[in-house]
């Protein structure tokens, strides 16, 4: 599966994607929102965005509510929120706007293995 990290932090995107390569699926990276939308609007064929709440320009929210908005015009991956965020009542609504999971920072391989295998991901899959 493509897997699109979205984090404005260089060091958590790469941790990410050593995690993903490791499990068999391919990764593509943004530091921010709106770099994140346009790889989307590009069709680049992702699966799964791993996205970060409080980022520059275009935050987790903003994605996920431009996402709502695009309607048909874009494929709808499967977003997974991922952040230090642990009000419930913040993470109820991004889950309103479309996030499927959350993960809490910092977080390692086996928590990550967990959610996507919740989701129907499975690792080493190359679809």
């Amino acid at each position: 599966m493509k897997v699109l990290i979205v984090d404005d932090s260089g060091p958590v995107r790469k941790i990410m994607k050593r995690m993903f390569r490791e499990m068999g699926h391919e990764t593509i990276e943004a530091a921010d929102g709106k770099e994140a939308l346009a790889q989307l609007q590009a069709g680049s064929g992702i699966g799964l965005i791993m996205l970060d709440w409080n980022m520059p320009n275009m935050d987790g929210m903003q994605l996920l509510e431009a996402l709502e908005s695009e309607g048909t015009s874009i494929q709808k991956p499967i977003v997974v929120l991922v952040s230090t965020e642990n009000q419930m009542e913040k993470i109820l609504h991004a889950i309103s706007k479309g996030a499927s999971e959350y993960i809490m920072k910092p977080f390692t391989r086996e928590i990550l293995e967990e959610k996507l295998a919740i989701l129907g991901i499975k690792s080493g899959s190359h679809a």
